[in-house]
């Protein structure tokens, strides 16, 4: 797949499938999991709990619509019908342990074929999980790195890990920086060390016959925290303040 495909990758087409889900809190909250971070598919197998409860409908916050357009399914086979890919989630390694995917590998596995058609994440019961006919129904099996005091999670906290690291691949293969800053390029970072050093040689503060020595220390301080435009157009200002207060403390030597 080359870069220009990623714009065609597509979370509408990843299903998230609850396996009789016990507890309307947490389909709601999955619902709202599923808004943040931008799916809309919901699928839930003969489900024990309302899904359109109030307790549901509560956690749900603003993606109530999300519980009203979910769909419900007799069995998970029915549910991935139209699916060209399952991947189910599971705490039972058994002889397969080996072949499990960690949520951001399943991410880059399962968002190529987005492309082309349905994928789907299943999630088991809350107490017990996928049987193990339904984990025959998956291509694949995710498992989250826990620690062993406590390894299971709540089911709608592992959802959202899950479409969390979905949703933050797919910004990565778009070239999103999810928030980090971009930072400056080199001409504009050697135009402002350059501008460094002419004003603190001028005010003493760097020795005119070895001035990058103490230089270099400056590089490596401003190179630990990454300057964007922004930073080093205010550390240009700064020092034009310093070559005005220069320029003006000589005039005044010079009208002595």
């Amino acid at each position: 797949m080359t870069p220009t495909t990623f714009d065609n990758l597509s979370l509408a087409n990843v299903a998230v499938v609850l396996v009789e889900p016990q507890g309307p809190l947490n389909i709601g909250s999955v619902c709202r999991a599923m808004m943040n971070f931008g799916f809309s598919d919901l699928r839930l197998v003969n489900p024990s709990a309302d899904p359109l409860a109030e307790e549901a409908r509560w956690m749900a916050v603003k993606a109530g619509a999300l519980l009203e357009q979910a769909r419900v399914f007799p069995d998970l086979a029915t549910a991935l019908a139209d699916c060209q890919l399952a991947l189910g989630t599971t705490r039972r390694f058994g002889k397969y342990r080996e072949e499990f995917l960690h949520p951001d590998e399943a991410a880059r596995h399962l968002l190529p074929q987005t492309e082309v058609g349905k994928v789907a994440l299943v999630f088991g019961r809350e107490d017990k999980g996928l049987l193990t006919s339904e984990l025959d129904l998956c291509q694949r099996f995710i498992t989250i790195p826990t620690s062993d005091e406590l390894p299971s999670m709540n089911l709608a906290q592992a959802v959202s890990l899950c479409l969390y690291e979905t949703s933050k691949t797919l910004g990565e293969l778009r070239g999103k920086s999810h928030g980090r800053k971009k930072l400056a390029t080199g001409d504009v970072l050697e135009g402002m060390y350059a501008h460094m050093k002419r004003t603190l040689v001028d005010i003493g503060f760097l020795d005119s016959q070895n001035p990058d020595h103490i230089l270099r220390s400056f590089r490596r301080i401003f190179g630990r925290s990454g300057l964007n435009d922004r930073e080093v157009r205010i550390l240009h200002g700064m020092l034009r303040s310093i070559d005005w207060v220069d320029s003006e403390r000589r005039k005044g030597k010079q009208g002595e």
